[in-house]
């Protein structure tokens, strides 16, 4: 049997994690516009468990500083990377979230503690069982899933607030831009396989986008429907 660590381990852990993620935005402040993530930002990542969010053999490494394997190919995000696209999000308790890209569920769950409503995609039907079981386990009441295509969007339920998407299309797909609300940001990793950069979309009131490189990323490539 392994050695299983206890809530009060945890949360020490969670706390170095933390201070691990302000060094690393205090290093990219040029590259982010900030020197420190937003303090409901903080707060929401510094509580979820992340190590419920990972497979049983990870959970050693759940609070490490690097993404981790989580199967079929995919991969649970850096801390740092999934902090930093929530601070860009700018999400508020009124907003509704759609996340493209659900893997063991950590991300979403993090949305929900700062959104109204989260609606996450995830393509891998397995992992997609996996993610509703852990946060139906740790407690989260607004997110609603389904396994399917994530690059379509969720057009019953868009336009949304804010689009947070977990994978890299070559470009960004229309689709997306489309259901995003006049207002509405959107975080995308996009490019080509060495080449994808973080980026923040943004759509103004009255519809035009404006679109700006954060920092170089590496994600899985989103399988696109065209």
């Amino acid at each position: 049997m392994g050695y299983a660590m206890n809530e009060e381990q945890h949360q020490v852990l969670r706390r170095q994690m933390m201070q691990v993620i302000s060094i690393y935005v205090e290093h990219a402040s040029n590259e982010i516009g900030k020197e420190r993530l937003d303090s409901r930002v903080q707060e929401v990542i510094g509580n979820v468990p992340r190590h419920e969010f990972v497979p049983c053999e990870m959970r050693p490494y759940a609070y490490f500083d690097g993404p981790l394997p989580i199967g079929y190919e995919k991969t649970i995000s850096q801390p740092f990377i999934v902090a930093l696209m929530t601070d860009l999000l700018e999400v508020d308790e009124e907003n509704t979230v759609l996340e493209v890209g659900t893997g063991l569920g950590y991300h979403a769950a993090i949305l929900a503690g700062l959104a109204g409503k989260v609606f996450t995609v995830e393509i891998v039907e397995e992992l997609a069982v996996q993610a509703k079981e852990n946060l139906r386990r740790v407690g989260y009441d607004n997110i609603e899933m389904k396994v399917g295509n994530g690059s379509t969007g969720w057009p019953e339920h868009a336009p949304f607030d804010n689009i947070l998407v977990a994978a890299a299309p070559e470009i960004i797909p229309p689709s997306l831009i489309n259901q995003l609300k006049p207002g509405g940001k959107m975080v995308v990793p996009a490019g080509i396989a060495d080449a994808q950069q973080l980026m923040l979309v943004e759509k103004n009131d009255s519809g035009k986008l404006s679109t700006k490189e954060i920092i170089p990323v590496r994600f899985s490539p989103l399988e696109v429907i065209n």
